[in-house]
């Protein structure tokens, strides 16, 4: 069996859009604490040492995450959009599949086109509770100022046409599941048309399913299919999204490479 990781750290971010906060707390500033609860003195742990913590203080959409459709729109048909805490669990444990995107424009939109070629570029067909992955290369830029600007998003056909094959959890290595919102902005001021403003994620308001936003690591799987996608999001009750340790789990020891 081999295990990638295609996880982002979930690590201190400034930014103004979804700020992550996070205070390591060390053993020693927890040591008065631990030994009070006892009646002892900090002295008497071993090593004088209590045991370290963390705190965070920010948002659940920083590193590598799921956003549940409530993310999207308050309502699905109709009906309260599921949080991430009450989506099924089958969901996140299914076969995965990896589509490279990496050849088109940044700041583009993946169409259904672009996805019914990626298929057919790897002999696949979709089946109903697949793990769809999307590729742009964009992870590569992570920690940089660029990140944000990178990549390419799915529009709103091809991501019900997704939907429509069965797929209820699809992912992307960029930022977002939509475009770049540089993109996204020039688009609206050349058109003035408003569905162009998170068109992929406003899916959500009739058509349920969730996205995983900054993947990382696609370029390590060894084949495109032919393996298990585990990324259970943290159970964040009412949630609008849910952290998540993505891994790809291959059962064979020796894997072939992946088709160019």
């Amino acid at each position: 069996m081999r295990l990638f990781d295609l996880s982002l750290p979930l690590e201190e971010s400034l930014s103004e859009n979804q700020p992550l906060q996070i205070d390591h707390i060390s053993h020693v500033e927890t040591a008065a604490g631990m030994a009070a609860y006892f009646g002892a003195q900090a002295s008497d742990l071993v090593g004088g040492m209590g045991g370290a913590e963390d705190h965070f203080n920010g948002s659940p959409h920083s590193g590598t995450h799921i956003d549940a459709p409530w993310h999207g729109y308050p309502t699905t048909n109709g009906e309260p959009a599921r949080t991430i805490d009450e989506l099924p669990v089958e969901w996140f444990f299914a076969d995965g599949v990896l589509l490279d995107m990496r050849h088109l424009e940044r700041g583009s939109i993946a169409s259904v086109e672009d996805i019914q070629e990626a298929l057919a570029h790897i002999g696949y067909t979709l089946k109903p509770q697949d793990i769809v992955l999307i590729q742009t290369g964009a992870d590569k830029l992570w920690g940089s100022a660029e990140y944000m600007l990178a990549g390419i998003g799915m529009s709103a056909a091809a991501t019900r046409w997704l939907i429509a094959q069965g797929i209820r959890v699809m992912g992307i290595d960029a930022w977002g599941w939509d475009q770049p919102f540089w993109a996204m902005r020039q688009r609206y001021m050349q058109s003035g048309d408003p569905f162009v403003i998170w068109e992929a994620h406003r899916v959500s308001k009739d058509a349920e399913y969730c996205h995983i936003e900054r993947l990382a690591n696609l370029d390590l799987l060894p084949r495109p299919y032919g393996f298990k996608l585990s990324c259970f999001p943290i159970k964040l009750h009412k949630g609008s999204a849910g952290w998540s340790r993505v891994v790809a789990i291959f059962d064979d020891e020796v894997v072939p490479q992946r088709v160019p």
